[in-house]
């Protein structure tokens, strides 16, 4: 470790789980990661699988929540997460609500002022991100999925779209895959985009896939059918039809009973974590 500040880390699965901080130019400020180190990285290089989280989460929920690391040792994948926007510079109203500002970046990089001055998540995941774990740890170029849960699974959805070269995997948990046509994306979109919806599609899933379908991937989600969330919010089905109408790859996954929290998650974490290592063999 060269370049970050180390928070902790600490023995787990035969690997190591650790805590960091380090300067981020495109969020204006110190920005917090975690990752997971499998035992096979004590002598070769391993593949990375990036995690985003959900409102008000940060980079400690998968790693103390998502009962990820056991399997992710045995195949050799290192985990990685990250915060959910920038917390060092504070802007009027960032924490008036819960589902905007604070804990809520909606990995996209903002346009319009206060926010465009710091939230440039998407910058961070894909640019920086990327290159402080190449840099510090012995992690494989070019052998990355992404994932994540609810505006998480958003952000993975539409960045592995976005970033073809970038990611060869992804998959989602409860992810909001349409911002552009509910609450919660059109209260995030109007902040951090303004009121012109042409910028809004080039981060709504469903029109990416229509736009710019990946053959080479097919989209991994899962969804619990008790989800308080599902109907205003997430609404599955358009993804379905969207991925339909493209030939976009898809699995769909609905399961009785399940909600929107990690019990959800690492109920069927493991099934995520072969889907991507299955796409990140070398």
């Amino acid at each position: 470790m060269t370049n970050a500040t180390v928070r902790s880390e600490h023995a787990a699965f035969g690997g190591t789980q650790g805590f960091y901080e380090r300067a981020s130019e495109a969020c204006a400020g110190p920005m917090r990661f975690s990752v997971f180190l499998p035992p096979q990285a004590k002598s070769a290089k391993v593949p990375a699988l990036y995690y985003l989280a959900g409102l008000t989460c940060n980079d400690e929920h998968l790693p103390t929540k998502g009962g990820a690391q056991a399997l992710a040792a045995e195949l050799g994948l290192a985990l990685v997460a990250c915060d959910t926007s920038p917390r060092s510079t504070r802007y009027p109203g960032d924490d008036a609500s819960w589902d905007f500002g604070l804990g809520a970046g909606f990995y996209l990089d903002a346009t319009e002022a206060p926010w465009s001055a710091s939230y440039r998540m998407e910058t961070h995941v894909t640019r920086e991100l990327v290159s402080w774990v190449e840099e510090d740890f012995p992690i494989a170029s070019g052998r990355r999925g992404i994932f994540g849960h609810s505006m998480g699974g958003h952000g993975a959805l539409t960045l592995a779209l976005r970033h073809p070269k970038l990611f060869a995997s992804a998959s989602a948990f409860a992810p909001i895959v349409a911002p552009s046509r509910v609450p919660w994306g059109e209260k995030a979109f109007s902040g951090y985009l303004g009121h012109d919806r042409s910028r809004w599609a080039e981060h709504d899933a469903c029109e990416l896939v229509r736009t710019r379908p990946r053959a080479d991937l097919e989209l991994f989600v899962d969804q619990g059918t008790s989800d308080k969330f599902l109907e205003r919010e997430l609404q599955p089905s358009l993804l379905e039809a969207a991925c339909a109408s493209s030939s976009q790859r898809l699995t769909l996954r609905r399961h009785a009973g399940y909600d929107h929290s990690y019990y959800f998650i690492a109920t069927f974490m493991n099934d995520h974590l072969r889907h991507h290592a299955k796409a990140l063999r070398p």
